[in-house]
C-alpha cells in the first residue's frame, strides 16, 4: 500500500512539472502558401510569448497524408496554457485586439481544422 501511495504522489508531483503540448491538425487553403502562414505564426508568437505559449509548425515529409500540417503549441504546463487560451478567447471577441486581427488572418489562410489534442510533456 505504501508503494502505491508513493507512486501516486510521485506521479502527481511529476505531472505538476509536466509541459503542455497543444496539437492542432489542419490544412491550408489552396491560395495560402506555407510561407504566408508562417508569417502569421511568427506574429502570433510575438503576442503569445507574453503568455508563455510558443508555436512551431510541423510539415509532413514522410507520411500518407502530405496535406495535413500540425500546429505544435508549447507551454510550461496546463495552467500556463489555460491562461494563454483565456487571453486569446477574450481578445478574439474584441475586433480591435491583436488576437482578433491574427484570428482573421489565420481564417484567411487555414482551411480545415481536422483535430485538436493536448498532451502532458515530461522531460
Amino acid at each position: 500500500m505504501k508503494k502505491i501511495i508513493g507512486a501516486m504522489l510521485l506521479f502527481v508531483a511529476t505531472a505538476s512539472h509536466a509541459g503542455h503540448l497543444d496539437v492542432i491538425s489542419f490544412t491550408l487553403k489552396d491560395d495560402c502558401s506555407l510561407a504566408k502562414y508562417l508569417e502569421i505564426v511568427s506574429d502570433f508568437n510575438e503576442w503569445a510569448g507574453a503568455y508563455g505559449y510558443q508555436t512551431e509548425i510541423a510539415v509532413p515529409v514522410h507520411q500518407n497524408d502530405l496535406q495535413t500540417v500540425r500546429w505544435l503549441g508549447r507551454s510550461a504546463n496546463g495552467e500556463t496554457f489555460g491562461k494563454a487560451y483565456d487571453a486569446w478567447s477574450a481578445g478574439v471577441r474584441n475586433s480591435d485586439s491583436v488576437p482578433a486581427q491574427l484570428n482573421a488572418r489565420f481564417n484567411e489562410c487555414g482551411d480545415t481544422n481536422e483535430s485538436r489534442h493536448a498532451y502532458q510533456i515530461f522531460p
